[in-house]
């Protein structure tokens, strides 16, 4: 059985349900911010858990494939072994959700901040958008719109 679900679930498969399985999470963080299907699906551990199982599965697979872990560490040493370490796509793979659950979960705390402090939906859209695609530059344009909003600067919460 396990071969079934290896054969099924290859890399490139993994990468597309990826991609597409993100969307209905960003979905409900754009429009429905405020629902209870939010609360319960978006801002909790749940996408984070799928994430980590899909991840912990990629290792297993990996492991078995006699997949070299330590040289991940070479991203380290400089900008040309980080090159050499993208060209592996084992490694694409798991940088991949990283970037996905990171970006997720900044948008995810993006719309549970705006909401203890009563910003409009429509102000935070694009922040939102802009941390789906560039995650850190939205959290310090929502920073910036927050500082505005609120009249004070604060570093730390």
């Amino acid at each position: 059985m396990f071969e079934d679900i290896n054969t099924y679930f290859t890399l490139e498969m993994i990468y597309l349900w990826l991609n597409i399985g993100v969307f209905p999470f960003w979905f409900v963080l754009f429009f429905f911010p405020k629902s209870k299907i939010c609360k319960i699906f978006t801002i909790s551990i749940f996408p984070f858990l799928i994430f980590s199982i899909i991840y912990c599965y990629l290792i297993y697979i990996f492991f078995h494939d006699n997949f070299n872990f330590l040289t991940s560490f070479n991203l380290y040493l400089g900008i040309h072994e980080l090159i050499n370490l993208f060209s592996d796509t084992s490694f694409v793979i798991l940088f991949w959700i990283h970037f996905l659950s990171i970006n997720l979960f900044c948008g995810a705390w993006i719309v549970n901040d705006y909401q203890k402090i009563s910003i409009s939906k429509i102000i935070i859209f694009i922040p939102l958008v802009i941390t789906y695609l560039m995650g850190p530059v939205g959290i310090v344009i929502y920073w910036i719109i927050k500082i505005f909003y609120t009249k004070r600067i604060s570093l730390y919460e």
